[in-house]
């Protein structure tokens, strides 16, 4: 298989139930809820997307043709003489287009903690240590159980409480990042007070000013 991948960097999470660890983010290229074009972003699924995964144009990326390639390319990224706790973020786009069973069994072999950011359209194969669904009005959801489930919100026809029955360990909702930022994040604010199953998500790398 050949993996396509925009960028491949390192940097602190920054946002959900791991925000602030250090982590390798590997962005494949490719969405299937947004071609990622601003032309077509009014009539996707998912129009809020705040990243660039077109092409693999991006600081590190490329196309690899085999999964010891991938992770040959984020180890480097990896600080040289760390003891500290290996994580990669498979990221996107949608990651669980492309990572498959070789680059995960690759990246365990290199000691990696493999966390993955998913739409949840796609089934997620074995092996992956750290789960983070995040659905999107409109869109099916296949992975019905995780590690988190990290709602945007708010989100018109997707309301928090439809997914609570859901089998994931951790439920955080996440200010929906537009021009109405401050109203969505007071909502979110006034949500999780009052359903306190719920955790707020702040994303810390855009106060931070870091990738």
């Amino acid at each position: 298989m050949t993996y396509s991948i925009k960028e491949i960097f390192y940097t602190l999470q920054g946002e959900g139930l791991n925000a602030g660890q250090p982590a390798v983010f590997c962005r494949f290229a490719g969405c299937n809820l947004w071609s990622g074009r601003e032309q077509h972003r009014p009539q996707a699924l998912c129009s809020f997307c705040d990243t660039d995964f077109v092409g693999v144009n991006g600081v590190g990326g490329g196309k690899f043709r085999q999964a010891e390639s991938v992770v040959e390319a984020v180890v480097q990224c990896w600080p040289t003489g760390s003891t500290g706790k290996k994580w990669v973020v498979c990221t996107g786009g949608e990651p669980l287009l492309q990572l498959d069973a070789a680059l995960i069994q690759a990246f365990h072999q290199q000691d990696f903690t493999i966390a993955v950011e998913t739409n949840g359209t796609q089934l997620a194969p074995p092996g992956i240590d750290w789960l983070c669904v995040s659905p999107k009005a409109g869109a099916p959801l296949l992975q019905t159980r995780g590690d988190e489930l990290k709602l945007i919100y708010p989100q018109p026809g997707l309301m928090p409480e439809s997914l609570l029955s859901l089998h994931f360990q951790h439920f955080l909702l996440q200010p929906l990042d537009n021009a109405e930022q401050a109203k969505n994040t007071q909502a979110a604010i006034d949500y999780c007070l009052a359903h306190p199953d719920w955790r707020l998500s702040v994303q810390i790398h855009k106060t931070l000013g870091i990738p």
